[in-house]
């Protein structure tokens, strides 16, 4: 009876040890955990992408990423995969380093963020029509085919950017730089100064750009003109193309993280470039479109009414934009911008 009672007290020794051990083991994982996302939220973002898979999966990956940065090359308007793009700029031109540069429009996160209700549209999209959208406006296109070998690489590229970074929705570059939104409005007739200041010297006097030698896409895209991004697209909008500019523009004289430019003189260039009284830009190509159904889901810096608030067009596209905030804000409503 006694070796019984030894027995029975060994197991249960060993029992809580295991138990002791599985414990240390998981603090010691959860840790681990919370020090990774940690060094993810402090960290810039970044992306190796000189290890990418082989195989065919890898040859997708690689086709993704050179349509990213030679998108015209291959599906533009005289495209030698296929015609789809309505104009010669690249996804580059928006999304530097295809995709993978802070502070530039990064798309690090793209494949983990999606499906996503997107205002805009004022429904859920899934990661392929999100593409599209951007082969459509700012590239003034056709949608590529959801089946097609263009639409399964570029997404199997997002894929990789995906499984080979180590961030969290707080890490830095993930989003544009923000701006301080001043107490006044973003001046079209400043940011001409500006303009000729700091852009000219690239985009051209009259924003058409500079094309490269062989004809085939822009050394220097255009940033107005019938050739350039449509309104509706996202850049078109003034807060947004700020906080672009800001992080990227002078491209020679901006670091990452270190801007050259100033919010306001951010703010002044982008009211200038997407100034459609003093610029000609494309049209949309049907008149069903329908950009943020619901009104009061409008970004602030949207400047096709109506509105749900008593601010104007001209308002919602030069600001101040503070009131604005603070209406809705009133309203118990987060406003975008």
């Amino acid at each position: 009876m006694k070796k019984k009672y030894q027995y029975i007290t060994f197991l249960l020794l060993l029992f809580a040890l295991a138990n002791v051990a599985q414990l240390v083991s998981c603090s010691g994982s959860k840790a681990e955990e919370a020090d990774k996302a940690d060094s993810a939220a402090e960290s810039l973002v970044s992306v190796d992408t000189g290890k990418m898979p082989g195989g065919k999966y890898g040859d997708a990956v690689r086709y993704g990423r050179e349509l990213m940065l030679h998108t015209a090359y291959y599906i533009g308007p005289e495209g030698i995969n296929g015609h789809y793009t309505g104009n010669k700029m690249n996804c580059t031109n928006c999304h530097r380093d295809a995709g993978t540069r802070p502070y530039a429009f990064n798309l690090v996160r793209s494949f983990r963020d999606y499906p996503q209700y997107r205002a805009r549209e004022g429904r859920i999209l899934s990661l392929a029509e999100r593409i599209n959208n951007c082969v459509m406006r700012p590239n003034l296109g056709r949608p590529l085919p959801l089946d097609g070998k263009e639409m399964i690489s570029i997404m199997a590229y997002l894929k990789f950017l995906s499984d080979s970074s180590n961030v969290s929705k707080t890490t830095k570059g993930l989003k544009n730089m923000e701006v301080e939104l001043p107490n006044v409005a973003a001046s079209s007739d400043r940011g001409e100064v500006l303009y000729a200041q700091n852009c000219e010297r690239c985009h051209a006097k009259n924003g058409e750009g500079k094309m490269r030698f062989d004809n085939v896409t822009y050394e220097y895209p255009p940033v107005w003109g019938l050739l350039a991004y449509r309104p509706g697209s996202s850049m078109h909008r003034v807060v947004k193309l700020a906080q672009w500019l800001k992080g990227n523009m002078p491209y020679d004289k901006t670091a990452e993280g270190k801007p050259f430019l100033t919010d306001a003189e951010a703010l002044d260039i982008a009211a200038f470039v997407n100034d459609d009284k003093k610029h000609k830009r494309p049209l949309p190509k049907t008149t069903k479109e329908v950009d943020y159904p619901h009104y009061e889901e409008k970004a602030i810096d949207y400047d096709k009414g109506p509105f749900k608030d008593p601010f104007s067009e001209q308002q919602h596209k030069y600001g101040p934009y503070k009131p604005i905030i603070d209406y809705w804000e009133g309203q118990g409503i987060k406003p975008a911008i």
